[in-house]
């Protein structure tokens, strides 16, 4: 890619591509130069935008870019369509608060991510389990099961509709349901078959373990996944409540520690 980059330099698409690339190989620097020279060929491109401000958050656990620019996007634009789900990253304030305004601007029909809908009330309820309500939660995460599952049932072998709803199952405390779901996506779609898809669902099944309990295999799961490219950058294992429960374990500070920002 770098090479085709050579070639044509000032090709849009081309430097998106190699900007995400950087990304999963937590290479900060180099995806910070890239987005910042798609910019100056399109400087108002949202996604462009909203991405080079996550790098912050990704890099050094900033998340103050990000939601600078979101408010400037939205500000710009109340309907602005960005390619990334911003409550993904909105859930990283500890506070809830800026989880709570994005949701309300989050699309009812959800958002499409790995090629699945994640659905309003998925986000609704990791919003309130943020917000320490366990019963909006629960409601929040029955309506969602009740949308995924539905897909599930007209493709059984859809590995993100599967893993999304062991998400979900895991947030409604179906543990046995929820590992069986998470697992049998994770085999479906391996990261030997799709390195960026597999990837995304086995960083999932990380998740659905941290929910339901079983720490050590979290913990296995995460550092399995960080010898490969991928999206769990520094700054999401930092502050995402997905992990909250594994805060404090010294195997998964040590993980953390490993993927710090070795210069500012």
């Amino acid at each position: 890619m770098e090479r085709a980059l050579e070639l044509d330099p000032r090709n849009f698409f081309i430097l998106q591509q190699l900007a995400l690339a950087y990304g999963w190989q937590h290479r900060y620097a180099d995806q910070a130069r890239i987005y910042d020279r798609a910019l100056t060929i399109v400087p108002a491109d949202p996604n462009s935008r909203i991405l080079r401000a996550l790098v912050a958050l990704d890099w050094q656990a900033d998340i103050k870019p990000f939601q600078t620019t979101l408010s400037r996007l939205v500000a710009e634009n109340p309907n602005v369509a960005l390619d990334i789900d911003t409550l993904q990253y909105s859930v990283c304030d500890r506070a809830c608060a800026a989880a709570i305004r994005t949701l309300a601007n989050y699309p009812r029909e959800g958002v499409a991510s790995n090629g699945v809908n994640y659905p309003y009330a998925y986000w609704e309820g990791v919003v309130a389990r943020c917000e320490g309500d366990s019963v909006k939660a629960r409601a929040a995460f029955a309506a969602a099961s009740r949308e995924v599952q539905k897909i599930v049932q007209q493709q059984p072998d859809f590995a993100a509709a599967l893993s999304l709803l062991g998400m979900i199952d895991a947030g409604l405390d179906k543990k046995e349901d929820a590992l069986k779901e998470g697992q049998r996506a994770c085999e479906l779609l391996p990261t030997s078959k799709d390195a960026i898809d597999g990837a995304s669902l086995a960083i999932n099944l990380a998740q659905i373990y941290a929910w339901t309990g079983e720490k050590d295999r979290a913990i296995e799961q995460i550092a399995a996944v960080e010898r490969i490219p991928n999206s769990l950058s520094y700054g999401l294992l930092k502050l995402h409540p997905y992990w909250d429960s594994l805060r404090g374990d010294p195997r998964f500070e040590k993980i953390v520690a490993s993927l710090a920002p070795k210069e500012r």
